[in-house]
């Protein structure tokens, strides 16, 4: 449909093909199964480029304005993943019905708790929720209520979840996502950046209207109500055990002297990129790190003399790498690190369950079967209708009786909501049956 052909079409829009707007999600990760399908492009918001707010007489009057509107708020945040260390946030966008659209400057304005107290009650519409309220949060942001978007088109079995590919589908609209992985900490931010951010709201909550009534209608409101009181309350995240073995690539490092040498170089990369405030992965990469590992130079031409570590930059900083892996060869053997990982209360690896526990490997394949089949009767992916890790607990370390009433308790104590619980409970329990257990 083009704007020619149809006097509905909001200004500033232009026809345009869902599959050069709608194919990537909110970190720029394009989406190829997206369908052809003619949509109305949104190139401009409704009110223009809102100047940004970085001054505490701006953010006064952003408060008032956004105190005394209606509805509830759309609210989006940029982050500088891949460039800066961490997860800051380094734009807040909102926008209210009868306050229109701010763009608010975190780095110049790092307390917002006053907008959060005057949106005391008032829901916030976000997509992918999960990514941005640990971040706002550290801005003194705390939403009463949430509806996410990108949990809403989960539960009602969307094929395609991204911020683009949601408006395509619940509004027609074509919504660009070609500034979503840019260096937000840029400053000051380019208008057409800031035109992208103004964007990612303005529909936001006519999203959510669209999505409710469907999610009304399928009979998963509930469901959905539950998912973004869960997202809202989620704990911070304890913090990882070893973190240094989530190198890529480490599977191919296999003794502990090599270990010990990728956990020096992980560690002496962080505390730089901390103190750089960079992308550790700008500072040195994982394949590098990987091939020092393998290596095992002895000083710095070694060093350098590997391909991973030609660059530059690189180059430029061998010493601080060849010191990283000097402690590392001179570390006496009891204190390398194990070749089996930290120990953990998770279950070890699926594939290694029919030798160390057949029963645990049968209770694990029939409950995946009745959560494929009711993934399939109510289209909701199978990690939304029951978290992987619980179920493998369940059937790694069931309770002793395997009724219906005893899964129900084990999955609710593991952080499973009601309707999950509702929902798989007595058909494990019949599965189970099966088994003989």
């Amino acid at each position: 449909m083009r704007p020619e052909d149809d006097e509905r079409a909001p200004a500033g829009t232009a026809a345009v093909d869902s599959s050069a707007t709608g194919g990537a999600d909110d970190e720029g990760v394009a989406d190829v199964s997206a369908p052809t399908v003619e949509v109305v492009a949104l190139t401009e918001p409704a009110e223009g480029v809102p100047p940004v707010v970085d001054t505490p007489e701006a953010l006064a009057a952003v408060v008032e304005a956004f105190g005394a509107a209606t509805g509830p708020v759309a609210v989006d945040a940029e982050r500088a993943s891949g460039y800066r260390y961490g997860q800051r946030t380094y734009l807040v966008q909102l926008r209210r019905e009868g306050a229109g659209t701010a763009l608010i400057d975190p780095i110049a304005l790092p307390d917002l708790s006053a907008l959060s107290d005057a949106l005391v009650g008032v829901e916030w519409v976000l997509h992918a929720a999960s990514q941005d309220l640990p971040g706002l949060a550290e801005q003194g942001m705390h939403p009463s209520r949430v509806f996410d978007t990108e949990l809403a088109a989960r539960l009602l079995g969307m094929e395609r979840v991204g911020l683009a590919a949601v408006v395509a589908d619940t509004l027609g609209l074509g919504l660009a996502k070609e500034h979503s992985a840019v260096d937000w900490s840029t400053r000051p931010l380019p208008v057409e950046w800031l035109r992208y951010a103004a964007l990612d709201v303005e529909v936001l909550v006519e999203v959510r209207e669209v999505l409710a009534e469907r999610l009304a209608v399928s009979g998963k409101a509930e469901w959905a109500a539950q998912e973004f009181e869960a997202v809202r309350t989620a704990p911070a995240p304890a913090p990882r055990v070893e973190p240094w073995r989530r190198v890529s690539g480490l599977h191919a490092v296999r003794d502990a002297r090599r270990l010990a040498v990728v956990r020096e170089l992980w560690e002496t990369r962080d505390k730089n990129a901390r103190q750089r405030d960079l992308s550790p992965g700008r500072v040195l990469p994982d394949a590098a790190i990987v091939a020092a590992a393998q290596a095992l130079p002895r000083g710095v031409p070694a060093l350098t003399a590997l391909p991973a570590f030609s660059g530059k930059g690189t180059r430029r900083r061998a010493p601080l790498w060849q010191s990283a892996i000097d402690r590392a060869l001179a570390l006496p053997d009891s204190e390398l690190p194990s070749v089996r990982g930290p120990k953990s209360d998770a279950p070890p690896p699926p594939r290694a369950w029919a030798d160390r526990d057949p029963a645990a490997a049968a209770r694990l394949a029939v409950a995946r079967d009745v959560v494929a089949g009711l993934s399939e009767r109510h289209s909701v992916p199978v990690e939304n209708l029951l978290q992987p890790d619980l179920l493998r607990r369940l059937c790694w370390s069931p309770p002793a009786s395997l009724d219906a009433a005893s899964v129900a308790e084990h999955l609710a104590a593991g952080g499973a909501r009601a309707w999950q619980v509702e929902l798989v409970a007595d058909p494990f329990a019949a599965a189970f049956a099966t088994l003989g257990a």
